[in-house]
């Protein structure tokens, strides 16, 4: 029983600093289609036309929560967003990363997965095929293909 305490106050702990270091630098935009048909915060990736580096690197996070997490994810060209930063990502309509502001448009895996967690998005009931040992070698390639340009 103390055991099961421990844990849960160590993790709310941890949810609550989360929280405080996430939503000090909150900044609420008008993103379109920020939530689904059932009112679900949609995760929003906002690219360049066309792609460079960062946009590139945001979508292969996108590929790795979808992976994990049981979210709408919508991929968008700035072309339709004009309003908004590019590259940039939002869940809902709060900026996680924009180009010229926090993390200067990039965001990584543990980024999102920190907000989704203290959201208490639902996983995926079996996590898919990129943390498989074959195909997590080929997608970290490519990752590393993407960031050095093609070389």
């Amino acid at each position: 029983m103390k055991r099961k305490f421990v844990k849960a106050l160590i993790t709310a702990a941890l949810g609550l600093m989360s929280i405080s270091s996430w939503s000090a630098g909150a900044v609420s935009m008008n993103v379109p289609g920020s939530t689904d048909a059932a009112g679900r915060k949609v995760l929003t990736f906002i690219a360049k036309d066309p792609p460079g580096v960062r946009c590139n690197g945001n979508l292969q996070v996108a590929a790795e929560v979808a992976n994990t997490y049981r979210v709408p994810i919508q991929l968008i060209p700035s072309s339709l967003a004009p309003n908004l930063p590019a590259p940039s990502v939002f869940y809902g309509t709060q900026m996680l990363a924009a180009d010229g502001k926090d993390y200067n448009g990039a965001v990584s895996f543990q980024m999102v997965s920190d907000v989704l967690e203290v959201e208490g998005v639902a996983k995926q009931a079996k996590e898919g095929l990129l943390f498989n040992t074959n195909v997590r070698r080929n997608f970290d390639g490519l990752k590393d293909s993407i960031k050095s340009g093609g070389k």
